[in-house]
């Protein structure tokens, strides 16, 4: 009887550089990757189907990078110690493209197969008549690129790799493959250990059905929604539960356009009142969800505990300019509303470095908001030509300069020129959003709506902590955040030199110690204002504009038009132009 052998498969989700060139790495991460989970379950279904043959068995390791440290030298090692193996540099978006050309360089220098997939590769593909740049740069160092989704398409590349035949790209972004019934995304309990919250995620369907420019989704994933089943997700919560994890992050692009929620959401209401298990999920929407009867109760009754919006902006015009004709200003204080009824913390999305965007503007529609809006945080972006997006094709259609860095394509740096603003100023407003909407006057206020409304104060402490702090502190985007900063002087970009030991560690070592203090002197100073509110015999009785619910159609324009606000006001006359009746040609 012959001996097995051994494919040695490694998945490896990398970061991107900070401005200093360093690795983005935590002793505990932030939000899990979808694509891992995805990707290693998929090679968990070719093992177990011997996709390689039953002489051979597929060894499994998943790194997310942003947790993890990559060591090239150990996993070359052991991938040459198989038979064979290969490294799959998976769900890479464009700024973490850069660090995977420096991945891949290193480990094509000893001798490894590598491939590499995600947004940038599947949207530079599908968007730009030629190759792109940084794509060829990869197809130069021999590594295959890979485009559109992994399911069922993962047993050719595996095949391919063992064989030592993998082809330079394989396109699969024509054919989008179904969901249900498909291998379930899942990571090992060891890598969401090192997740904050021990927090995993998981996709219950792909596809957007809306047009949004600055959107990469659509034109990788496809405006069709496809979906996971109801059996499908209670096999993965069962899964994950049996490995002590719980709570979840649903990455759907818009989960309230799943044609299947309320069958989703049903299983999992069953699963908390029948199993008795805590779940928690966290869930992106749109801002028309509230629109579905039922759907924020039952959400309330899942175990959804934070819901992402995309509110983008409050400008009309800036709204129609990215094709987000779908969201309704007018309807956001309603919608809101909802959420806060049910107790579900909301977080906003918002774009800024529109055409009509100015620093006074954005600063102005900041504090509209929050008079005017009862949501909870608000996250700030900056409009960014993602490859992949309508946006990125048009500019670079029309020859309009772009900066060549890709690791700059993360929201958080000015990477084109803006019509009114200069690059300082562009990246000015940035800071004085956050500024201006996490002054410590509105973290009182965010505290006493929760109060008045029945919800969690220490809820918006963590939150007001993380949103606050992050940039200032760590001067990373949150959503890239985590739990004490690592630092490898060896993890450098290549174009940057190396520093000596004397000045790197001592460096690093009073960063750590600074950064720690603020952290502490911030967390401290949010517990006082929290017991303060705590402690205010008046705070059920708080009331303001935001929590104030609105009437019909004409009720809030005119109320907004009180504000003086030119956003609400041009909202005004889109609604008052739409209800004109349309004049009649006149008969020939």
């Amino acid at each position: 009887m012959s001996l097995r052998k051994t494919f040695r498969l490694v998945l490896i989700k990398p970061s991107h550089y900070d401005d200093d060139g360093y690795v983005i790495r935590w002793w505990r991460g932030g939000l899990p990757s979808n694509s891992l989970a995805c990707l290693y379950g998929i090679a968990m279904d070719c093992r177990e189907r011997q996709v390689l043959g039953a002489d051979v068995d597929i060894s499994i390791e998943a790194i997310d990078e942003t947790n993890w440290r990559v060591r090239v030298e150990d996993l070359a090692c052991t991938i040459k110690a198989a038979e064979a193996g290969m490294v799959m540099l998976v769900g890479v978006q464009s700024n973490q493209f850069p660090r995977s050309l420096d991945l891949a360089r290193q480990f094509r220098r000893r001798g490894v197969a590598v491939a590499v997939g995600g947004f940038h590769v599947s949207g530079t593909l599908a968007m730009l008549p030629e190759r792109d740049r940084s794509l060829q740069e990869m197809l130069d160092l021999g590594v295959s690129v890979f485009a559109g989704e992994a399911e069922g398409r993962l047993d050719e590349v595996l095949r391919d790799a063992a064989a030592g035949r993998l082809q330079p790209i394989y396109n699969f972004l024509d054919d989008l493959p179904h969901l249900e019934d498909r291998p379930l995304p899942i990571i090992p309990h060891q890598q969401i250990a090192r997740v904050i919250g021990h927090t995993t995620s998981f996709d219950a369907g792909r596809g957007c059905p809306f047009q949004c420019s600055f959107c990469t989704i659509i034109n990788v994933q496809g405006r069709k929604s496809r979906r996971r089943s109801a059996d499908d997700i209670e096999a993965l919560i069962r899964a994950n539960v049996a490995q002590g994890i719980s709570a979840f992050f649903i990455t759907d692009d818009n989960f309230a356009r799943n044609r299947d929620w309320e069958a989703l959401l049903d299983r999992i209401i069953d699963l908390r009142e029948r199993e008795g298990w805590d779940l928690r999920f966290t869930i992106q929407v749109d801002t028309l969800c509230h629109k579905l009867p039922g759907f924020i109760e039952k959400c309330a009754r899942a175990g959804v505990r934070r819901c992402f919006i995309g509110l983008e902006n409050i400008n009309p015009d800036s709204l129609a300019g990215a094709k987000k004709r779908q969201n309704k200003i007018t309807d956001y204080r309603e919608m809101m509303l909802a959420w806060k009824q049910a107790r579900i913390i909301t977080v906003g999305g918002y774009i800024l470095g529109f055409p009509n965007d100015t620093p006074a503007s954005i600063v102005r529609d900041i504090r509209i908001i929050q008079h005017e809006l009862p949501i909870d945080m608000l996250e700030f972006f900056l409009l960014t030509p993602l490859p992949g997006s309508e946006d990125h094709k048009m500019l670079h259609a029309k020859g309009v300069p772009m900066d060549p860095d890709l690791n700059k394509y993360d929201l958080d740096h000015v990477t084109v020129a803006h019509p009114a603003m200069s690059k300082a100023e562009w990246e000015r407003a940035y800071e004085l959003a956050w500024q201006t909407y996490y002054s410590w006057e509105h973290i009182e206020t965010l505290m006493r709506r929760a109060a008045a409304t029945g919800n969690n104060i220490s809820r918006i402490v963590n939150y007001a902590l993380y949103f606050k702090g992050y940039h200032p502190i760590e001067h990373v985007h949150p959503l890239e955040g985590g739990v004490l900063r690592l630092k490898s002087r060896h993890e450098r970009r290549p174009s940057l030199p190396v520093e000596p030991a004397w000045l790197f560690y001592p460096r690093y070592v009073a960063e750590t110690a600074v950064k720690a203090v603020r952290w502490a002197t911030l967390a401290i100073r949010l517990q006082r204002l929290a017991r303060k509110v705590k402690a205010d015999p008046q705070r059920l009785a708080y009331v303001d504009q935001a929590l104030a619910p609105l009437g019909n159609e004409t009720e809030k324009l005119e109320l907004f038009k009180t504000r003086s606000s030119e956003a609400f006001l041009a909202q005004r006359r889109h609604v008052e132009a739409a209800q004109k009746p349309k004049e009649r040609a006149p008969s020939p």
